[in-house]
């Protein structure tokens, strides 16, 4: 009986990490559509669900505490509950950041990341390394893990992209610094949620294998 409870309680933290990161992937979404449209309405729309993330990462540390404390949990139970409560911590600063991308857009008044096409392919590609990170962890998906952990070097290499393009965009245009560096600002930004996205990949892993590649 007990443990059945336990199973149902541990059940119910997988659909809420499950809602968090889909609220993750949506913010980084709207952050990326909003910076290659100048959408600065769609930008404020952003911080509000930074809030709910932030709620849900409270929720979710609830409800771990509450399962450690209410049963002695066997070694799989205490790594899937460990690497719950690390995981959040990665979505909320993902939130966190799409938040602070979306303040960057509203003082680039309407103006988009369209003088930079690498930037706008650098969010596509932390888009899909947090919806592959979530997604791991929706099929506890060791191979799926491995490719987003790995996706990480593509991410990195437009992160250099951006950042020499926009040195050459500074030299020719260098009244519009101001921009440019604004844009560079959003690309760190990028390169930090794959980082994040790297760590619930790694946090994946620990809880299918026991392994923490971070170690």
């Amino acid at each position: 009986m007990i443990r059945s409870r336990f199973d149902e309680q541990l059940e119910l933290l997988n659909r809420e990490l499950i809602e968090m990161g889909a609220l993750c992937e949506q913010v980084i979404s709207m952050a990326a559509r909003a910076l290659m449209s100048g959408d600065t309405k769609l930008a404020a729309q952003i911080t509000p669900l930074d809030g709910e993330i932030d709620q849900m990462e409270r929720d979710v540390e609830s409800r771990c505490l509450k399962l450690l404390l209410q049963q002695q949990p066997v070694a799989k139970d205490l790594r899937q509950v460990s690497a719950a409560l690390k995981m959040v911590t990665d979505m909320e600063r993902i939130g966190d950041q799409a938040s602070d991308i979306a303040e960057i857009i509203g003082f680039l008044h309407g103006r988009g990341g369209e003088d930079c096409a690498f930037i706008g392919q650098m969010g596509e590609a932390t888009i899909r390394m947090v919806s592959g990170s979530i997604d791991a962890f929706v099929r506890r998906d060791t191979k799926l893990a491995d490719e987003v952990i790995a996706h990480d070097d593509i991410v990195d290499a437009y992160f250099l992209k951006v950042k020499t393009a926009l040195i050459q965009y500074i030299a020719a245009s260098p009244d519009d610094g101001e921009y440019a560096l604004d844009l560079l600002m959003i690309a760190k930004y990028f390169e930090r949620i794959g980082d994040h996205a790297v760590n619930i990949a790694e946090w994946v892993l620990f809880s299918v294998t026991g392994v923490h590649k971070g170690d």
